[in-house]
């Protein structure tokens, strides 16, 4: 019966995280594989949705989202972003930043098409490419920082390159694309006629007093990027799959097309819960967010490095690769089945995160916890001497 599988299915590969996040469920251990966010959702945000719900806003919204929910991401992103979007034609509410991602490259990429990447990547984004068939193409960053060559994104480039895709704040390596970095990025895209993709979902968890730069805000770019975000991680509410793309209109209709086509709308009355958030939450609640998330990442690699774990220290977003090259095993999942098995901490493999054999030295873990765990986690690190 297998070859009643579409032929792309041989490509795609479970996800590591979610083996992982299943492997910690069977030994009863604490997940830091899967960034699940299971920190308080801020009580409006709830109070709207379960209001929407006794309203009877229950049924289908537009295919792009409900407008009252369009508008606040409208005035979201010319205040915190620099990007002017016309709620009625430029922005689409969908399945979560990973709907959004999936629609946009439904859309926009035909088989064949190539797009860089950079590397460590966050597996989801490969397996949507693949399952359009586009070919991903890496552009390596080095460790700690993850920095990369502008040499290197042109090397990358063919006739066949059509986009380039930007995450920052970056899963799995956390790392924050300067402006610097952007603004040479936005010159080899204008120069070479390529759209680029920007998964912006991590933009409020930045560190070290970093501010948060969109690619589409750069001269020139706002026609040739699609933005992606959500609030899915800044409220909590993974569950909820609450995300957005924004794009010039002629891109945004196709994109909205697909989005109908997959899914039809978001969930409606959760749509109403995440436009009372934006428009209700003041300043000081992202603010706090980010102060919040450094502590745990600072006590949490503080741990790490205690146990001979090496970090590479994240800039934003909430993952740490670390390097466990000491642990027993000569892989990345032996090591995170050994940390399993002897302390009952999951954390992904980083296999998931790198094309080439040095993926093999490192475990990403996800400090998206309550501190209670995060404390837990420290205590069971502390245990491999």
């Amino acid at each position: 019966m297998e070859r009643h599988i579409n032929r792309r299915m041989a490509t795609l590969a479970h996800s590591e995280i979610r083996a992982m996040t299943q492997a910690c469920v069977q030994a009863k251990g604490l997940n830091m594989a899967q960034g699940v966010c299971d920190t308080p959702v801020p009580p409006v945000v709830l109070r709207a949705a379960a209001d929407a719900m006794e309203r009877g806003n229950n049924t289908y919204s537009r295919y792009d989202g409900l407008f009252e929910l369009r508008q606040a991401v409208a005035r979201k992103l010319a205040q915190y972003n620099g990007i002017a979007a016309d709620p009625e034609t430029d922005i689409t509410i969908s399945a979560g930043a990973t709907g959004a991602f999936h629609c946009a490259c439904l859309a926009l990429l035909s088989p064949g098409d190539e797009v860089i990447l950079f590397e460590p990547y966050y597996q989801y984004h490969i397996s949507a490419l693949l399952a359009v068939e586009a070919v991903p193409v890496m552009v390596k960053m080095g460790a700690p920082d993850w920095i990369f060559s502008s040499a290197d994104v042109e090397r990358a480039i063919t006739p066949r390159t059509k986009a380039i895709i930007v995450n920052s704040p970056g899963n799995p390596s956390g790392k924050v694309f300067s402006r610097q970095e952007l603004e040479s990025l936005a010159a080899v895209a204008q120069q070479h006629d390529l759209f680029v993709f920007t998964d912006e979902i991590y933009e409020y968890f930045l560190y070290d007093d970093r501010r948060h730069a969109s690619l589409a805000s750069l001269p020139g770019m706002a026609d040739r990027t699609i933005t992606i975000g959500g609030y899915s991680k800044t409220f909590s509410i993974t569950g909820w799959r609450i995300g957005y793309s924004i794009a010039a209109a002629r891109w945004a209709q196709a994109i909205g097309a697909m989005n109908d086509l997959l899914y039809v709308c978001a969930p409606t009355p959760l749509q109403v819960g995440v436009a009372v958030g934006i428009q209700e939450l003041p300043d000081m609640f992202y603010r706090d967010l980010a102060r919040d998330y450094q502590r745990k990442r600072d006590r949490f690699c503080r741990a790490l490095t205690q146990a001979g774990l090496s970090p590479s220290i994240p800039q934003g977003a909430y993952y740490v690769l670390a390097d466990t090259s000491r642990l027993p095993g000569t892989t990345g999942k032996e090591r995170a089945m050994f940390l399993l098995e002897t302390i009952g901490l999951a954390g992904v493999p980083g296999e998931a995160f790198f094309s080439g054999p040095e993926g093999r030295k490192f475990i990403r873990f996800s400090y998206a916890k309550v501190d209670a765990d995060i404390d837990d986690a420290c205590k069971r690190i502390a245990r491999l001497g």
